[in-house]
C-alpha cells in the first residue's frame, strides 16, 4: 500500500499530450481548435501555472491529473482546476468558451482548462480544507488531497447516474475504489461532510456505492 505522503513524479504536459495523441478524440469543442504540438503543449502548461502563481490566484488542481499524484491512473485529457469566478478577470489569458452552473470551460493559448467554480459550496470547501502542495515536473502546485478527490468524485456520482452517463460512472467508481484501496482514508467523516451538500436520497446512494466498493476490496484481498 502506498503511503499517503509518497510522491509520484508527474509531468502534466506529457500526460495531456499522451491523452491527446492516443485518446479517442472524445472532447469535441470548436472544430477549428488548433492542434498543439508537443513542445508547445508542455510549455503552455508550464506557462499557465507560472501565470496563476505570479498573479496570486488561489486555485486547486483536481481531476485526473491530480489523481495521478497518488495512484497509477488512466490517461486524462482534462486539466481541472477549482477556481473563483471573481479571479478570472485577473487572468484574461484564460478565455471562457462556455459556462453551465458551477462549471466553465476555458482556453489558455490552445490548452483546454475546465474550471470548477467556488460558487459551489463543496468545491469551495475542498479548495480551502482539502489541499496540499505536490511537486510536479513543471513546479510545485496546490493539489487536492486524497480526501478532497474522494469528496469530488462521490459528490458527482448521483448526477452522473441520473444523466445515464455510465461511462463516467464506471471511471469515477474505479477512481474511488483505487483511492480507498491504496490509502484507507476514514470514510465516515467524508460522508458526514457530503451530507451538508447532498440531499438524503443522493447521500444514501453514495453510501451504498461506498459500501459496495469496500466489499469488493475485501473480496479482492481475500478477507471475506
Amino acid at each position: 500500500m502506498r503511503r499517503a505522503g509518497a510522491t509520484r513524479e508527474v509531468h502534466i504536459g506529457e500526460v495531456l499530450l499522451h491523452a491527446a495523441v492516443f485518446g479517442r478524440g472524445r472532447r469535441g469543442g470548436r472544430a477549428d481548435r488548433r492542434i498543439v504540438v508537443e513542445e508547445s503543449l508542455t510549455q503552455t502548461v508550464a506557462r499557465l501555472f507560472a501565470t496563476l502563481d505570479a498573479r496570486g490566484i488561489d486555485y486547486l488542481l483536481v481531476g485526473g491529473v491530480a489523481l495521478l499524484q497518488y495512484v497509477e491512473g488512466r490517461n486524462t485529457e482534462d486539466l481541472d482546476l477549482i477556481f473563483a469566478l471573481s479571479a478570472l478577470p485577473s487572468v484574461p489569458e484564460i478565455r471562457i468558451e462556455s459556462r453551465e452552473g458551477y462549471f466553465a470551460r476555458g482556453d489558455f493559448d490552445g490548452l483546454q482548462v475546465d474550471l470548477l467554480l467556488t460558487g459551489n459550496p463543496l468545491f469551495d470547501e475542498v479548495r480551502r480544507r482539502h489541499r496540499t502542495i505536490r511537486p510536479f515536473v513543471e513546479r510545485e502546485i496546490p493539489c487536492a488531497t486524497v480526501e478532497g478527490l474522494l469528496l469530488l468524485k462521490l459528490y458527482a456520482l448521483p448526477s452522473l447516474y441520473r444523466e445515464g452517463n455510465f461511462a463516467r460512472v464506471g471511471l469515477y467508481e474505479n477512481d474511488v475504489a483505487t483511492l480507498l484501496h491504496a490509502y484507507r482514508p476514514a470514510i465516515e467523516p467524508l460522508l458526514t461532510e457530503l451530507a451538508r451538500h447532498l440531499g438524503a436520497t443522493d447521500l444514501e446512494a453514495v453510501r451504498t456505492v461506498v459500501a459496495d466498493l469496500e466489499r469488493r476490496i475485501e473480496r479482492f484481498e481475500g478477507r471475506s
